[in-house]
């Protein structure tokens, strides 16, 4: 059974692919969504299409995330937060938050979202589903070097994003689910979309190619999984803290089982949030 109606579901990374096609197919079904994009055209034209809430933020700076969550503070509620933003970049760029521009994009500014309506969450009782990737078993996390100083590359700083987002996920089911939020990362599939349009090199063509769009799945079939966890009403239809793909959860990368590094990594990401890049110091868990 579908839980879809009625709730409040703000889904990042919207404007396309995997995030408008939630969007469009959770709308359809009497949710209220809420649609947030980097682009405002497109995000305008996916907002007007379903009749929905827009709000524009790029990622990529962190005071549009600030304005985003002072927007969104304003909802009477938030039952789903769908943290789909994110990206594969052909360069290694600094933001104008001192950060790496993947890890700021991928992870950072995801969790700096979820900790400022962290409040509206619990009080909803919500569910923070968080957009992964099989990619993230291609990951590995040296605290030392979150950021990737040494040994950048488009999909290095990709699939260390992605593993950051299981490990985001685990770690706010340890510290928030008895406060009533719940969390889940999931896979959406290799889908045909935009995603590659700014990797360059081989993954660029790909997915611009003939090749690519016949052995894809569809932006419809890769929103599948995040479509049901929002329907669906944990913990009684899927399990927190855990890794989804086609549905089913699956064992995620090993380091997302350690909890010591779940831990680290948590009071890291809310050292940089607080403090800014200068307070990217290796760390122990209190």
């Amino acid at each position: 059974m579908s839980d879809a109606t009625t709730k409040t579901i703000v889904i990042t990374g919207a404007s396309a692919g995997v995030g408008a096609a939630a969007a469009r197919r959770l709308a359809a079904e009497g949710a209220k969504a809420v649609v947030v994009g980097r682009d405002p055209r497109r995000t305008n034209e996916v907002a007007d299409a379903i009749g929905a809430d827009r709000h524009i933020a790029d990622f990529a700076k962190l005071s549009d995330v600030h304005a985003l969550a002072d927007e969104l503070n304003k909802l009477d509620r938030i039952d789903v937060l769908a943290n789909n933003a994110g990206g594969i970049f052909a360069e290694r760029l600094i933001t104008e938050d001192g950060f790496e521009r993947s890890f700021q994009v991928n992870h950072l500014a995801g969790f700096l979202l979820t900790r400022l309506v962290q409040p509206k969450l619990i009080a909803s009782g919500a569910s923070v589903i968080q957009t992964s990737s099989m990619a993230h078993y291609r990951g590995h996390i040296d605290l030392a070097d979150l950021q990737l100083e040494k040994g950048w590359s488009p999909w290095k700083a990709y699939a260390d994003g992605k593993l950051m987002n299981v490990l985001f996920t685990r770690g706010l089911h340890k510290r928030h689910v008895l406060d009533g939020i719940y969390a889940a990362a999931f896979h959406p599939g290799v889908v045909a979309s935009n995603f590659g349009s700014t990797a360059g090199g081989v993954t660029k063509w790909f997915y611009a190619s003939a090749l690519g769009k016949r052995v894809m799945i569809s932006p419809e079939q890769g929103a599948d999984t995040l479509v049901w966890l929002a329907q669906r009403t944990p913990p009684r239809d899927w399990a927190s803290g855990e890794f989804y793909d086609k549905r089913a959860v699956r064992r995620p990368n090993k380091q997302a089982l350690d909890a010591g590094l779940v831990d680290a990594f948590w009071t890291r990401s809310v050292r940089l949030i607080e403090g800014g890049p200068a307070t990217g110091v290796p760390c122990k868990t209190s």
